[in-house]
């Protein structure tokens, strides 16, 4: 079975976003960008050469296996899986599938947003330490508040960090799928027609939104109609061009000040200088010569997938105890406790009841390569459609200020061997207070009965993308699972 992600939201959620909105007042291109992908698995589990697979498109199995990527929107994951048949690795997959996703599933990711992810790779040792790095670049609130208080754009600096620590191919390279996707028009998935779904009322009350998302009568788009979206593709050319630190300090960042001002929201000069990503440590379980990274505060979600997941190492069937034991250490964290040492909340036996309001959208993903190195992301826009406002002249969906929305708990986490310098598995969930279990759920069962578990379905409201290789990479590519949850619209690709 498959594991995929994009997951609709109860009517709280729409009534959330809803409420949010109003307080805070062409397949030609696309076939070129995805040359070489053949075969790959629309919400199935993916399986390595030994299975045997299905034939490719050529006539057989693909003699070398470049990688794989599963996230929550197809097009997105078939961009990632062309950049590692393309020779790329983990991190310049995982960047390229962030960027598009900014085209595909605006509701969820957008240049106006933010994320964290953990990266590791055999051969890159950021200050000289072995293992997985964080990165956090969680959209921070712009000073100015507003009518529609948006968030500081983190995301295109984070990817870049990331990107200039463990990437091989030039960023530019990695914006142009995206890029023409965004000129040329791209069809809409099930994921992004179901986020539409939700919140089309209040965001279409926006022209720009409207223009972008709606058909001539003004109606939602629906699954297959082309979405064009020519402000964010001139964006993002840009972006290609100029370089991602226009958008901070150059020609792009004087048009999103001005922009996001008549939006609402408005973010100034100052408070784009200011946003700056944070490389860092991961938080880390140890299981022999195993190990388990885990994001670290302030991507909170992390803290409480760790602590789930001790729950299931302990019993596995204890999803209950492991749930509230996730959402007692967020509860803790969010209000202050432990904040100079969150790891003591693991170990804190009188941990609060777990009470946190409805939570933020989020989407997530993964990718891995031949060589060992992987990626888990996950990314936010604060409120499904941020603020519900696209800043003029820059086609760039505005994130909701985290002082006036409730953060997503982001979650993922990352296994590999210590000894063998080897990687193991990659896992990334959404879900709202459901993600943090969904990770530790996925990672559990990546680690069970030789890691064939790892496609077992995660508990609602979760929604998980996961990589597996049992026999670790580099190694033996051929045991290597990738999966996206069969409830959500993503897929999971593995194959050239």
């Amino acid at each position: 079975m498959k594991m995929s992600q994009s997951q609709g939201l109860p009517r709280s959620r729409a009534r959330a976003a809803s409420h949010l909105f109003r307080s805070t007042a062409t397949l030609v291109a696309l076939s070129m960008t995805l040359s070489g992908c053949g075969f790959f698995h629309n919400r199935l589990i993916g399986a390595g050469p030994e299975q045997p697979p299905p034939a490719s498109a050529e006539g057989g199995p693909p003699a070398v296996w470049a990688g794989a990527a599963a996230a929550d929107e197809p097009t997105a994951a078939l961009v990632a899986r062309s950049i590692l048949a393309a020779g790329g690795n983990a991190a310049d997959a995982a960047t390229a599938l962030a960027f598009t996703l900014m085209v595909t599933l605006p509701s969820r990711a957008s240049l106006g947003g933010g994320g964290a992810c953990l990266a590791f790779s055999p051969s890159v040792k950021p200050g000289k330490k072995e293992g997985p790095t964080a990165f956090l670049f969680l959209p921070p609130a712009a000073a100015g508040g507003g009518s529609r208080p948006a968030a500081v754009p983190m995301t295109a600096r984070g990817l870049l960090l990331m990107q200039a620590v463990y990437g091989l191919k030039p960023i530019d390279q990695l914006i142009g799928p995206a890029q023409r996707l965004a000129a040329l028009g791209t069809p809409v998935s099930q994921a992004f027609e179901s986020d539409l779904a939700v919140v089309s009322g209040p965001l279409f009350g926006d022209p720009i939104a409207r223009a972008a998302f709606g058909d001539a009568a003004g109606a939602p788009l629906g699954v297959g109609a082309t979405m064009t979206q020519p402000d964010l593709a001139a964006t993002l050319d840009q972006l290609r061009l100029r370089g991602v630190t226009d958008l901070y300090q150059g020609r792009l960042a004087e048009r999103l000040v001005d922009g996001s001002s008549q939006a609402g929201g408005p973010i100034s000069a100052a408070d784009l200088a200011a946003a700056v990503p944070t490389q860092t440590m991961p938080l880390e379980r140890p299981l022999g010569g195993t190990k388990v990274a885990f994001l670290p505060p302030p991507a909170d979600g992390g803290l409480a997938a760790e602590g789930a997941f001790n729950i299931l190492r302990a019993n596995q069937n204890d999803l209950g105890g492991a749930q509230a034991t996730a959402l007692g250490i967020a509860t803790a964290w969010r209000h202050g406790m432990s904040a100079e040492n969150p790891e003591a909340l693991l170990k804190d036996a009188n941990l609060p009841q777990g009470n946190l309001p409805q939570l933020a959208a989020s989407t997530s993903f993964v990718t891995a390569d031949q060589y060992g190195g992987a990626v888990a992301c996950t990314l936010t826009m604060n409120n499904l459609f941020g603020t519900g406002r696209i800043a003029p002249g820059t086609g760039i969906l505005l994130a909701a200020s985290p002082a006036h929305a409730q953060v997503p708990l982001l979650s993922a986490a990352l296994v590999w061997n210590r000894p063998l310098n080897a990687f193991r598995a990659a896992v990334a969930a959404s879900g709202q207070e459901g993600a943090p279990l969904a990770v530790a759920v996925a990672t559990d069962n990546a680690l069970r009965h030789g890691g064939r578990d790892i496609g077992q379905p995660v508990p609602e409201p979760g929604r998980a993308n996961a990589i597996g290789c049992p026999d670790f990479i580099p190694g033996s590519f051929k045991t290597c699972l990738w999966v996206t949850d069969p409830r959500g619209a993503g897929i999971a690709t593995g194959r050239n």
